[in-house]
């Protein structure tokens, strides 16, 4: 039996935290219905809002009651954790696709974010939710806002199926790099000025830059992977250089989470030295509950930055062997240091309004769990 007792660390003060979370969670049933009723034009934009706004105050109290120091509005407004957010951007339009993502054995439902111009940042209506959900977390916790990273973004509208209408808009993809740059500090900027102090960039582009499978077909296709890599480096990058010091950039690597499912596989040392080379990022987020994600060694690329171990699933209700947990953590700080690492789960609880396939009674129980642990580690 391992003993938690023999690894012991400090507590942390700014994000993330020991015990943290990525910040999707389960859509409440009444929420749901809301949105199927939004849908059917059975209740109004306002109608609808009025049950958001009140299913994430609810949210919030729930976070709180649960330990977090930093609490999201669990994306309770979006359909999806990266293209409401997309959608949202000057010189983008919402558009159907041909085919949904591939995940493991299903695929999503069928939507993409496509060009109908440049890129650009004027407004954006998750400024006006952050806005809500600053006053909804009060003075006591920090309130985080998720949008999905740069590369995210770029990743999508290089999509086949979008890249006439990138190509229409855009010579070179230099330009089309420093466009999506300049938009996303300008957002990152205007949630700033509303009080965010903690900004978590979602970005699934490493992920499958990971998978072996993957990187056949691109190279098949006369795509060289290491170059992809610099790029999504590079865009991550410029978006968040010349930030106020005062704000805390982190960023949530996952391998995919839809209905419980995943989409690659593979460790982290294909893009490790890239990926962890981006500077003016606080912390990595980072899923570690399968062996799917590799071990531990990639992780001597970090610099100071905190790391995040997804050690925990959100994709099922049943709680990891305790145990087990302890002797990863110990095995993680022997590479970074027991004061460098913080727990969470490996990604959010409902990463699409769909959601994983548990219940929200397990969804808390698997939070309670991590702060067990944490408590018991850094104290």
């Amino acid at each position: 039996m391992c003993n938690v007792t023999t690894v012991q660390g400090t507590s942390r003060k700014a994000a993330p935290y020991r015990f943290d979370v990525v910040g999707s969670f389960l859509r409440p049933e009444a929420l749901k219905k809301a949105r199927a009723q939004f849908g059917k034009g059975e209740i109004t934009e306002a109608e609808l809002k009025q049950i958001e706004d009140r299913e994430i105050i609810n949210l919030v109290e729930q976070q709180k009651a649960a330990g977090l120091q930093a609490v999201t509005d669990g994306e309770f407004r979006r359909s999806w954790w990266h293209l409401d957010f997309m959608w949202g951007l000057d010189g983008v339009e919402k558009a159907g696709s041909e085919k949904g993502y591939q995940f493991n054995g299903i695929e999503t439902r069928a939507e993409t974010a496509r060009l109908n111009g440049k890129i650009g940042f004027s407004d954006h209506p998750f400024v006006e939710h952050f806005r809500f959900l600053k006053q909804a977390a009060g003075d006591d916790v920090v309130a985080r806002q998720t949008i999905p990273a740069p590369a995210q973004f770029l990743a999508e509208l290089l999509r086949p199926e979008n890249k006439a209408s990138t190509d229409k808009y855009y010579s070179s993809t230099d330009e089309l790099a420093r466009d999506t740059a300049q938009a996303y500090h300008k957002a990152i900027l205007a949630f700033y000025e509303e009080g965010c102090r903690n900004i978590q960039l979602d970005d699934c582009t490493w992920g499958m830059l990971c998978d072996r499978e993957f990187a056949k077909t691109m190279q098949g296709a006369g795509v060289d992977t290491a170059e992809i890599a610099k790029l999504y480096a590079r865009v991550n990058q410029e978006a968040v250089e010349g930030l106020p010091s005062d704000l805390v950039v982190t960023t949530h690597v996952c391998r995919g989470n839809y209905y419980s499912t995943w989409a690659s596989s593979g460790g982290y040392e294909p893009v490790a030295e890239t990926l962890f080379g981006i500077q003016h990022i606080d912390g990595y987020y980072l899923e570690f509950d399968t062996e799917r994600a590799g071990d531990f060694t990639p992780l001597k690329e970090l610099k100071d930055q905190q790391v995040v171990l997804g050690l925990f699933s959100s994709k099922t209700g049943v709680l990891e062997d305790k145990d087990v947990i302890v002797a990863r953590i110990k095995e993680a700080a022997e590479i970074v240091g027991l004061d460098q690492i913080c727990l969470s789960p490996q990604c959010g609880f409902a990463s699409t309004e769909e959601g994983n396939l548990l219940t929200e009674e397990e969804q808390w129980r698997k939070l309670a769990f991590i702060k067990e642990i944490a408590e018991e580690i850094w104290s």
